[in-house]
């Protein structure tokens, strides 16, 4: 095989990805995975059931099966409930299908914004706010509290003792809520620039019973007040217009003895190309949503998704904290920072 025809193969099996990704967020929208969890349905049992057209709902039916997403008899395929339905646990990656869906439709946006040099506004990636929250929530509920937070024994008593916590950049809300899941005696505040975002985290909240602990509150990370025993930031300082000015706050903002955690994406130090398939994605990701989203707020900088461990410590650095460090935590996605 030739290099064109490898070339050619690749992006013919990136189509029928992307394709198959859209038809999953028509099962999820429309509700016909949840249709389907308690066994087959006919075409029309499933048109019936859902409220939907009967000649699309064989098509969907069929092709979802071609795709062995579902069994030949249009039941779910072993493992596609805990995958598509199951939102929060361990396996769910339905996100992905909003991921491909919301950058799609933005898509026009960012060709003008390459031509013009601005932004597209974080507001309009309607689709793609729910999929970071779907996509993050699962780690939020079974490896922030498990794993990440008591990886670092000083910050792991703090939360026991009971801090008050600010959780920077917190979207929808779930990494602020599992923290205080975790450690009753935590009182966690929640800052987001999204409005839309912060609506969801306080029904978040609410729905698991800590609105009395969970705060959220819309501003800019960089001009937050108050006291805090612990500052969190996850998967958000790449995003920030000014992280160094976010950080600075950030240090100011901290009680004697406190300290801030980061969660940031695992790249390579130094730019590699060809590079490992999770970069890949998130240099596609930096393209499509990180980049035109920061360009949108007048940024000091726009990082945009690749955050390299040596970029944030030198922003840490140069915010004041004498001792940041890389922490051994272990995640595909993530890298971990702890900054004093």
């Amino acid at each position: 095989m030739t290099t064109a025809e490898a070339l050619g193969e690749r992006l013919f099996g990136a189509l029928t990805g992307a394709l198959e990704l859209f038809t999953v967020e028509i099962g999820r929208e429309l509700g016909l995975y949840a249709a389907l969890r308690d066994g087959p349905l006919t075409p029309s049992e499933l048109a019936k059931a859902a409220g939907i057209d009967d000649r699309y709902a064989r098509e969907w039916l069929e092709q979802q099966a071609a795709a062995s997403f579902l069994t030949p008899d249009f039941a779910l395929a072993p493992g596609a409930a805990e995958v598509l339905l199951d939102e929060g646990g361990p396996f769910y990656a339905g996100a992905a299908s909003q991921f491909a869906v919301g950058v799609a439709l933005l898509t026009p946006r960012v060709i003008a914004a390459f031509r013009s040099g601005e932004g597209v506004p974080y507001s309009e990636y309607a689709h793609v706010r729910h999929g970071i929250a779907g996509f993050n929530r699962p780690m939020f509920d079974h490896l922030l509290t498990t794993a990440w937070l008591p990886a670092v024994p000083e910050i792991e008593a703090r939360l026991r003792s009971g801090a008050r916590v600010l959780d920077l950049g917190c979207g929808m809300g779930y990494s602020s809520v599992a923290m205080a899941l975790a450690y009753p005696a935590v009182t966690v505040r929640g800052v987001d620039l999204d409005e839309d975002s912060i609506a969801v985290a306080r029904s978040v909240a609410a729905a698991a019973g800590v609105a009395d602990r969970v705060s959220f509150t819309v501003a800019d990370a960089a001009s937050v007040t108050g006291s805090y025993h612990l500052i969190t930031i996850f998967e958000a300082l790449h995003d920030m217009g000014d992280p160094v000015g976010v950080l600075g706050n950030a240090r100011g903002l901290l009680s004697p003895g406190g300290g801030v955690f980061v969660a940031d994406e695992r790249v390579a130090d130094e730019f590699t190309a060809p590079a490992g398939e999770v970069e890949r994605l998130q240099y596609a990701f930096s393209v499509l949503h990180c980049l035109p989203a920061t360009r949108a707020e007048n940024p000091v900088l726009a990082n945009g998704t690749i955050l390299r461990a040596p970029t944030l410590l030198a922003w840490a650095a140069e915010a004041g904290f004498r001792s940041p460090a890389v922490l051994d935590i272990a995640n595909d996605f993530w890298r971990f920072y702890q900054l004093q």
